[in-house]
């Protein structure tokens, strides 16, 4: 995997950086992307430079179309190519369907659907010329499973599983492999706000998704995993 390139959406911390961390141990050039805080997008250079590869980050709102093409193209530009690509930015919203205003479920739909949609349209050039071309999609359990008080974004993840298995039957000829990771509640800074009733021991961790995302890209042989699911080990097996 030395001296490939990634594309991480939601890099500023998280999931996104973790998998940022995980893959830059292996030799892979970051690009980081995120529409948060700038110190935050530095914090993740720094921890990723710390492992000896080239990191840069774009900022800017993901949901302007003309925003995320010219940060993906300035990637390109900037480190010759890309051949990972991982559409891991996301909004979480936890309220009853009456309580959930349609702004709130424009705003999920538009950054956990329509920004991935975008992105792979406009990366699937440049990944066709890569000999290792990977994407990742970040979904969720509730892409399987209905959650009470999380009618958006179960809508945004299932439309974005939806998006994943059509887009993998559309490029697998040309050699590109399309993933999905679906985990259970991670303890992200995201899900802190959405779910303060949440306790962190026994949760998963950015990390923990990190390794999926890692194990998927690295082992490229002929057998192909599509999706990996991840529970908590304190919820019943095979019940996302």
């Amino acid at each position: 995997m030395k001296g490939l390139t990634a594309f991480i959406t939601g890099a500023g911390g998280g999931i996104g950086r973790a998998i940022a961390v995980a893959l830059a141990k292996e030799g892979v050039k970051i690009a980081l992307v995120g529409g948060n805080k700038e110190e935050n997008l530095k914090k993740t250079k720094e921890l990723v430079q710390s492992e000896g590869v080239d990191c840069e980050y774009f900022k800017g709102n993901l949901t302007d179309d003309k925003t995320l093409v010219d940060c993906f193209n300035k990637a390109v530009e900037r480190f010759g190519g890309v051949d990972i690509l991982i559409n891991n930015a996301g909004l979480t919203h936890n309220s009853l369907l009456k309580d959930t205003s349609m702004k709130t479920f424009d705003d999920m739909m538009a950054v956990n659907v329509r920004v991935p949609y975008l992105l792979t349209k406009t990366a699937l050039p440049e990944l066709k010329k890569s000999k290792r071309a990977s994407i990742v999609n970040i979904a969720s359990v509730v892409a399987h499973s209905g959650y009470a008080w999380q009618s958006a974004y179960s809508a945004s993840k299932h439309a974005l599983l939806g998006f994943t298995k059509a887009l993998s039957a559309e490029v697998y000829k040309d050699d590109i492999r399309v993933h999905a990771v679906s985990p259970g509640g991670v303890f992200t800074d995201m899900v802190k706000i959405s779910r303060p009733d949440l306790n962190p021991d026994g949760m998963i961790m950015p990390e923990d998704v990190a390794d999926a995302v890692l194990f998927l890209i690295k082992n490229r042989t002929n057998a192909v995993v599509d999706e990996v699911v991840i529970h908590r080990s304190g919820k019943q097996p095979f019940l996302v």
